[in-house]
């Protein structure tokens, strides 16, 4: 089966909710004015139960089916990025320092119009439970939902999610049993050092040069701890110290981030980072202290529901335009504490060749919307078929 008709019909609209999403950016858990939208969509849909406030800002509304059944959750994002939209277009961001550079505004549009198509036809045996999430860039919405117990009160048996993916074939669908995306830890070392003049470097103990080590010693862990096979990131992405020319500061500081995909690979990482913070320290008579906090944890598929995902993304794209065994990546996605919570699956919808996410001049691409919502309306319709 390929793209629905009916949501194919609909991407006009679909594009100007999009657009309107777009120029209204908000960050974290504070979508008051997403939600609100979302709300009022659904409710034109002829949802009755809409459940609103859930992680502050999230939304879940029940679609019952012609027949009971068991509840299967479709996942949205709803927030933007503190940046610029640099995208030149028309529907750019109306709020400085706000943009959707991530693409979330085209995953709520493509929710919702699988919503409007499955509110209109009740084709399956069961209920859907649309779960539109605040603060997924790193506010860890989707744990906070989850911890508010929406598995359980909704009574979700399964939950799967979509990504836009920039540089991907548009309209192509990908993903992969097991590790798909990496869990996300940050670290800070605060090194004490003794200040002075810079003419006199003898009589300080300068953190710059202790700084610097570290930076290099750091890459030690992925070269030298961890086996070639095993996936692990550590980049040191912040280096800070001094204020003059002619002063050896007393302190400085490096952060960073570490990606991995297995929990003792994640401990190895932990535990290699702070031992070489100290000790180079010490070399250099310097002292460190590691703030290390783990975020969220790596995005793991369930085999059997992503055999499923993509047998439903081959009947809509075509199985010339599916793959199903991609390599993982190292960014990181909070859907993975709904994964944690249930069984299901997360695919990437390829836009084109587009800048890539979190650039300030990416925009979604519109024409992959009417996909993305044909995908979760088949996927309901074929996991929950019914029975007369």
């Amino acid at each position: 089966m390929p793209v629905i008709n009916s949501i194919a019909a609909e991407a006009e609209t679909l594009k100007a909710w999009r657009r309107h999403l777009h120029q209204h950016p908000e960050l974290l858990f504070d979508c008051v004015k997403t939600a609100g939208f979302v709300v009022e969509q659904l409710e034109s849909f002829g949802i009755d139960e809409i459940h609103t406030g859930i992680a502050q800002t999230g939304v879940v509304a029940i679609i019952e089916g012609r027949e009971p059944g068991r509840t299967i959750g479709l996942r949205a994002d709803m927030d933007a990025l503190p940046m610029e939209d640099l995208s030149g277009t028309a529907h750019a961001s109306k709020v400085p320092g706000m943009a959707h550079t991530c693409g979330h505004d085209g995953h709520t549009t493509m929710l919702l119009g699988a919503a409007k198509y499955l509110a209109e036809t009740r084709n399956f045996a069961g209920r859907v439970a649309l779960l539109f999430q605040p603060a997924e860039e790193g506010g860890g919405g989707g744990r906070v939902m989850v911890e508010e117990g929406i598995m359980d009160r909704f009574d979700i048996e399964e939950v799967y999610g979509i990504h836009n993916a920039p540089g991907e074939p548009e309209g192509h669908l990908v993903t992969a049993p097991g590790p798909l995306m990496a869990s996300a830890d940050e670290f800070r070392i605060d090194i004490e050092g003794v200040g002075g003049h810079g003419a006199e470097p003898q009589e300080s103990s300068d953190p710059i040069p202790a700084a610097s080590a570290m930076v290099m010693a750091l890459q030690s862990i992925v070269s030298r701890n961890v086996s070639a096979i095993d996936k692990l990131v550590v980049s040191v992405t912040q280096i800070h110290a001094g204020t003059a020319h002619n002063i050896i500061p007393g302190t400085a500081f490096l952060a960073g981030t570490v990606r991995s995909f297995r929990p003792e690979i994640r401990d190895l990482a932990e535990k290699r980072l702070r031992e070489i913070a100290e000790m180079q320290a010490q070399v250099f008579g310097c002292t460190a202290t590691v703030t290390y906090e783990r975020g969220y944890p790596p995005t793991v598929n369930h085999a059997a529901q992503t055999r499923f995902a993509a047998e439903v993304a081959r009947e809509v794209v075509g199985p010339e335009n599916v793959r199903d065994d991609i390599d993982p990546i190292m960014p990181a996605e909070d859907f993975a504490y709904m994964l944690e919570a249930r069984p299901g699956a997360y695919l990437f919808l390829g836009q084109g060749d587009t800048p890539n996410c979190h650039h300030p001049k990416y925009d979604f691409n519109d024409a992959i919307a009417p996909i993305g919502a044909s995908f979760f309306a088949r996927l309901i319709e074929t996991a929950l078929p019914l029975k007369s």
